[in-house]
C-alpha cells in the first residue's frame, strides 16, 4: 500500500516561514503500527527547505507532490488549519480514488467534507481508525462507489462513512 502524508506546511502564514512539522512523527508512528509495511511517502521529508526554492523549483515540486498523491492508496491529511497544497493533494488522491483520512477539528470545512473519506479530531482517532478496520472498510466503500460510478463516501468528524 503506497500511503502520502500531507498536512500543513506554510499555510496562512504571510512570512517566509512554515509551521513545526513535528506531527509528522505521531503520524508515521501510527502509519508503522498499523499499516506495518506500507510505502510512506512525506513530501516534506523529501523537501524540507523547500521555502527556500526559487519559482521553478517551486512549480517542479508541486507536480510532483501533486502526482505522487494521485498515485497513493490512502493520503492522510493533517489539517488543525487550513492549507492551500494539501487541500490540492487531497483533491488529486480523491480524484484518482485514494482514500483520504483527514485529521482536523474543521470537519465543517468544505474541502475537508467534499474530498475525506473519513475525518477524525487528532491522531489517537486516527490510530483507532486503523486499529478498528476502518481502513478496510473505507476501501471496500472506495471499491463499490468507484463500481458504481458514484462519488466519494464522506464522513462526520467522527470518522465513520456516511
Amino acid at each position: 500500500m503506497k500511503v502520502f502524508l500531507a498536512g500543513i506546511i506554510q499555510g496562512s502564514l504571510v512570512e517566509k516561514a512554515i509551521h513545526a512539522q513535528g506531527w509528522r512523527d505521531g503520524i508515521r508512528a501510527v502509519l508503522a503500527r498499523r499499516l506495518g509495511d506500507a510505502e510512506i511517502y512525506c513530501h516534506y521529508s523529501r523537501h524540507p527547505k523547500s521555502i527556500a526554492y526559487d519559482l521553478p523549483a517551486i512549480r517542479a515540486t508541486l507536480r510532483d507532490g501533486l502526482r505522487k498523491a494521485a498515485e497513493c492508496d490512502l493520503l492522510v491529511a493533517y489539517l488543525p488549519a487550513a492549507s492551500m497544497g494539501t487541500a490540492i493533494e487531497m483533491y488529486e488522491a480523491a480524484r484518482a480514488g485514494a482514500v483520504v483520512v483527514t485529521v482536523s477539528p474543521m470537519a465543517a470545512n468544505w474541502i475537508v467534507r467534499a474530498y475525506s473519506d473519513a475525518v477524525v479530531p487528532d491522531v489517537a482517532a486516527l490510530d483507532a481508525l486503523l486499529a478498528d478496520g476502518g481502513l478496510e472498510r473505507l476501501l471496500a466503500a472506495r471499491r463499490r462507489s468507484a463500481a458504481t460510478g458514484g462519488a466519494s463516501v464522506t464522513s462526520p468528524a467522527g470518522g465513520s462513512p456516511q
